[in-house]
């Protein structure tokens, strides 16, 4: 998939530099539990697929250090120019579409990427391929259809809008080939693809300030899209918006679920 291929939420948009900070405020932390889990440290050679934003980029270098290398990688770098120094090299991959990087990395990760790439099976496959025998890969993905509302709790008309905005965001998403229930298979396929000490857990924010701002951002983003497709007015969105920035709402996103392996 290139930039133009119509994919909903491309870097590029104004609103994407939100959503990064947004993610980075509510994942950060179980991902760099994970990492820490994994044993990253110096010397370490990093391949950050669909990096994005830079958070995950600079806390990967930080770790590895002047004698370890971090490759960024995404179909998109315009956001990634900050950290473009060693030692993170920066290049523009789509893990999709083309051959793994070479070079034997201790690490792989991919956070809320693969729910957007067509051809999930050949990413992951590429992604093991570019690890060295007993590295490791930690994919992290949302599941939007384990829980598939901006508000769980529907107790007013406001929780109701948000709700069916949502329905309608998934609707355009799977409309551009997302699996909305991928985050739930990937410890099943790790281990399918060979993969050794296959764990996996969870992350499910409930309300945030970085909840509310990832609405905000997304809703945003998306809203040429709900309007023309007719899944919601303008109307619709100018009241979800204002309900949103009102604060009165507990905003949820969908689970974040992480699992990882090490390759034989």
């Amino acid at each position: 998939m290139t930039p133009s291929d119509g994919y909903l939420l491309d870097n590029r948009q104004a609103e994407a530099g939100e959503r990064f900070d947004a993610f980075a405020s509510l994942f950060d932390p179980a991902t760099f539990r994970h990492l820490e889990r994994l044993g990253i440290g110096p010397g370490w050679r990093c391949w950050e697929v669909g990096a994005g934003g830079t958070s995950v980029v600079s806390w990967l270098a930080g770790k590895a250090g002047p004698t370890g290398t971090v490759l960024a990688t995404d179909i998109d770098t315009s956001r990634l120019d900050t950290v473009a120094r060693p030692p993170v090299e920066v290049r523009t991959h789509d893990v999709g579409a083309e051959e793994p990087p070479a070079g034997g990395f201790d690490l792989v990760h991919a956070r809320l990427v693969l729910v957007h790439v067509p051809d999930r099976e050949r990413a992951v496959r590429s992604m093991i391929e570019a690890l060295r025998p007993g590295g490791l890969l930690l994919i992290e993905d949302a599941d939007p259809a384990l829980q598939p509302l901006t508000c769980p709790d529907e107790h007013g008309p406001e929780e109701r809008l948000a709700n069916r905005l949502r329905q309608g965001f998934r609707r355009l998403l799977a409309e551009r080939g997302a699996d909305l229930s991928y985050g739930r298979r990937l410890p099943r396929l790790l281990r399918e693809a060979g993969l050794r000490q296959v764990e996996a857990d969870a992350y499910f924010p409930l309300t945030s300030p970085a909840c509310t701002a990832l609405e905000l951002a997304t809703v945003r983003q998306i809203r040429v899209r709900l309007v023309e497709a007719g899944l919601a007015t303008d109307e619709d969105i100018d009241r979800h918006l204002a309900n949103v920035a009102a604060g009165g709402m507990d905003l949820a996103t969908a689970p974040m679920i992480s699992a990882w392996g090490r390759k034989a």
